[in-house]
């Protein structure tokens, strides 16, 4: 075991440059229920990070008209009792005097693909014992001693790999790992544990849905066995992470009544079944009574006939109609990803309008397609970022459509978009929508700038209404809350008219924000000239700069 050493710690139990070894104690780590926590060090000092705004509550910060809905009935209600047993430390979960902590790690249970500093912190004792398990799946955990860590035991267990096409299979694997190290934990007669993410750079799992699966899981699972635990410890180690876990426990423990009500309304649509796993109504297994077989229905023969090759294919098709008495055709049916699905829908439901729609009759495109709720459009968007974050869109970024600027005259981000460079012949849109999703992702988290420039774009075929209603919608509420405004360059007047149809037909609060300006000099006034990378053709189109 370990041997136990008086030093100091600094935020979160991470060490200070006093060097040697550390060891941070549960009652100095915040308590998630306990707004009024504060983490103490060792001689006293009262550490300023851990002060009643550390613990920052994410849903005061909710836009005007999004508040909880009225006579809802939370899936998460409060409950003082289990949220008692939660805690949020920036640090390595080994730093803690804990029952157990939990490494992810690979099949191989090797140390090179550990969480980083594990091994080195328990010795070569902890791979000796991890050599002899004969490894571990996907989704399940191990025990092993902890040794010269100051926890009781190492819980090792496999996180899955992230594939948006395989997302489900994905979630609940991960979803696995949790319950498992619990189960573990039960079993082994411990009682607290501190966990870090699991989930690693090389397996691509996306963070914010991964901390999702983390944290209803843990909530799932002490609803059930809340008696025979005392603390579940959420350890991060950026300060990304930290903010995601800040923001999503709310959610799910929620501390009072408010925090219940708007989470209503803040919870993914698919927060899963009782044990937190995602289920699919499609593959679900269906046990169905055997029909009752009427005199009418051939039964099959008793006793085997031979027959030649060439006549088997017949004697099956002639027994097919028995076959079929027995089979579901649910039972046999598949799942579509969800995005192929809901596009589907959109096409088919914009063929069941009349053909006297009159936006399709002005050019517009369908814009009849189904309206989403905050949690649908908040899955939508996570899983088109997932998405983008596991390809390759290099092609789409050498053709300069969208791209990162600098700041405007008040500091904010900018976004520049070129027109002309959109070229919708060549362009795959899908494609296109996932590279804006990820280029727009670290602009939209506040308030931000978009110039668009539409010099000679007016040359080039421009998507309809309906497309940008759907761009709009995937890139969620936060584009519309934190954008500032669109600074559009040499408008014409059929761009004018475009953007009074989206101001009517689309959504008036992103596209009322739009400033025409006629002139580079113009422009300039909002975002200096050293912040925005221009195309040559767009300073010939400005006759006020020669």
């Amino acid at each position: 075991m370990y041997r136990p050493v008086t030093s100091a710690t600094s935020r979160g139990g991470i060490p200070t440059d006093s060097g040697g070894d550390y060891v941070v104690k549960l009652d100095q780590v915040p308590r998630w229920s306990d707004a009024e926590q504060r983490s103490i060090s060792v001689d006293g000092v009262e550490d300023p990070s851990f002060s009643n705004s550390y613990f920052s509550d994410p849903l005061m910060t909710s836009s005007e008209g999004d508040t909880g809905l009225e006579g809802g009935v939370s899936r998460f209600p409060v409950d003082h009792e289990i949220s008692s047993k939660i805690y949020l430390w920036r640090g390595h979960p080994w730093d803690l005097e804990v029952d157990a902590v939990v490494n992810s790690t690979n099949e191989s249970l090797d140390e090179a693909h550990s969480s980083p500093g594990l091994h080195a912190a328990a010795g070569l004792g902890l791979a000796e014992e991890c050599a002899t398990l004969g490894g571990c799946r996907t989704g399940m955990a191990k025990v092993t001693n902890a040794y010269d860590l100051p926890a009781r035991r190492v819980i090792h267990t496999v996180g899955p790999k992230y594939a948006v096409k395989y997302h489900t299979a994905a979630e609940n694997a991960l979803s696995h790992c949790y319950r498992s190290c619990l189960e573990l934990l039960i079993e082994n007669g411990l009682q607290s544990i501190a966990m870090g993410c699991i989930y690693t750079e090389a397996k691509n799992y996306p963070r914010e849905p991964a901390a999702h699966v983390a944290i209803r899981t843990v909530r799932r699972f002490l609803e059930k066995q809340k008696d025979k635990i005392t603390a579940v410890v959420f350890c991060t180690t950026t300060a990304s992470d930290t903010e995601i876990y800040k923001r999503l426990l709310p959610l799910y423990f929620p501390r009072d009544k408010h925090e219940e009500e708007v989470a209503l309304s803040k919870l993914p649509a698919d927060v899963g079944d009782e044990n937190g796993e995602t289920t699919i109504d499609e593959r679900k297994i269906r046990i169905k009574p055997l029909p009752a077989v009427s005199s009418t229905i051939p039964k099959p023969p008793k006793a085997p006939v031979e027959l030649p090759p060439s006549d088997v294919g017949l004697t099956l098709r002639r027994n097919s109609s028995y076959l079929d008495s027995y089979l579901d055709p649910a039972f046999m049916s598949l799942s579509k990803d969800p995005d192929q699905r809901r596009k589907e829908q959109w096409h088919k439901a914009a063929q069941a309008q009349s053909g006297w729609n009159c936006t399709k009759l002005l050019g517009f495109g369908y814009l009849g397609g189904p309206s989403l709720s905050p949690a649908e459009e908040y899955s939508l968007h996570s899983r088109y970022l997932a998405k983008a974050n596991s390809l390759n869109l290099a092609e789409i970024a050498e053709m300069r459509i969208v791209y990162r600027g600098g700041v405007d005259s008040e500091g904010r981000p900018v976004m520049v978009v070129v027109g002309a460079h959109f070229l919708l012949r060549c362009l795959d849109l899908e494609r296109f929508v996932l590279y804006v999703v990820k280029e727009f992702e670290p602009l939209i988290q506040k308030p931000y700038t978009i110039v668009y420039f539409h010099s000679a774009a007016s040359l080039q075929l421009q998507p309809d209404l309906g497309w940008m209603k759907r761009l709009q919608q995937i890139l969620g509420r936060k584009h519309q809350r934190n954008l500032h405004a669109i600074y559009v360059l040499h408008p014409t007047m059929g761009l004018k008219a475009a953007i009074l149809a989206l101001q009517l037909l689309v959504d008036g609060e992103v596209w009322r924000k739009v400033v025409y300006v006629d002139r580079l000099l113009q422009l300039f006034r909002y975002v200096p000239r050293e912040q925005l990378t221009i195309p040559d053709f767009v300073f010939q189109d400005s006759t006020d700069l020669r």
